[in-house]
């Protein structure tokens, strides 16, 4: 496999705690939302980054399928992460998509989805390992 492309980013305090990208771009403090017990605020979380990373993936991802296919789309895709407990020491991710397609019918619509849900890298990564639920709205 052939890398196109790597970056990082380092954290400082886990949750509660400080990220910085090597290239400087990112450099925020992060806190535990209030639904987990954490004090919140204008401050973001592991989950939130996921979350802005795969809708993004998944959304050009999209558009690629669908211009392989020589079609012109407009699309908006929001991804909704979760944390969840599966036992008290094991957590996992939750994912939903919700994609908004314009500019084909919906059994079209749909066709993209999945073939960009084969495609996307953050979807590749998660298959069997979280059940990434993606709906046409």
């Amino acid at each position: 496999m052939k890398q196109l492309f790597e970056t990082s980013a380092t954290t400082t305090g886990g949750r509660n705690g400080h990220v910085k990208s090597a290239d400087g771009v990112l450099d925020f403090n992060l806190k535990i939302p209030t639904q987990m017990g954490g004090e919140g605020g204008q401050f973001t979380n592991p989950e939130q980054l996921f979350a802005a990373g795969y809708s993004a993936c998944f959304d050009n991802a999209l558009q690629m399928v669908a211009g392989m296919e020589k079609i012109k789309i407009e699309s908006t895709t929001t991804a909704n992460v979760g944390l969840a407990m599966h036992n008290p020491t094991s957590y996992g991710l939750t994912a939903t998509l919700d994609v908004e397609v314009k500019g084909v019918d919906k059994d079209k619509a749909q066709e993209l989805l999945n073939k960009a849900h084969t495609i996307c890298p953050y979807s590749v990564a998660l298959k069997g390992n979280v059940d990434v639920k993606i709906n046409l709205v």
